[in-house]
């Protein structure tokens, strides 16, 4: 018998869909990264700096603050992925 006939076709299916499953929640992650800095910059360069005419004090202060989102979702992800390979 050759190695070829011994491998599960079904077990390495799986494997691809979970590889595939664990790359698309991966990217989740870095989307959520990028969106939330630009969401917390437009927010304050485009509507609060602009309202209250204060450049640049609102602008890095929300972008800060949507990168600290970003990190805390990133942070929410590792710690229940972690918890998912621990079951």
């Amino acid at each position: 018998m050759t190695g070829n006939q011994d491998k599960n076709p079904k077990a390495e299916k799986h494997k691809k869909g979970d590889l595939i499953r664990y790359m698309g929640m991966a990217s989740t992650v870095g989307i959520n990264m990028v969106v939330s800095t630009c969401v917390g910059f437009a927010l304050g360069y485009w509507v609060i700096d602009e309202y209250l005419n204060t450049h640049p004090w609102f602008t890095v202060l929300m972008t800060f603050l949507g990168i600290v989102a970003g990190f805390k979702y990133l942070f929410t992800f590792a710690k229940r992925a972690g918890d998912d390979n621990n079951k």
